[in-house]
């Protein structure tokens, strides 16, 4: 496994969606937690995306994982 790593989700946008940035660089726009998962998979890290809201590394800024605001509250 690699080092540590820094994640934070962002808070969810008005439109809907959290920006998600990895070690200071943003790898996109999610929508739901297998979003998370999938950038984190790229980022090198393999979470599985039940695992996800429970990742003691991942800073969940504005809301929790079941805060996706716009038209996606509450999906997950």
């Amino acid at each position: 496994m690699a080092g540590p790593i820094r994640v934070v989700v962002h808070p969810p946008s008005p439109t809907g969606g959290r920006r998600v940035r990895v070690d200071g660089e943003i790898l996109g726009l999610a929508h739901k937690i297998s979003d998370v998962a999938e950038f984190l998979r790229r980022a090198g890290r393999e979470v599985d995306p039940a695992e996800v809201p429970t990742v003691p590394w991942i800073d969940w800024r504005g809301g929790g994982p079941e805060e996706w605001g716009g038209l996606d509250a509450g999906k997950s």
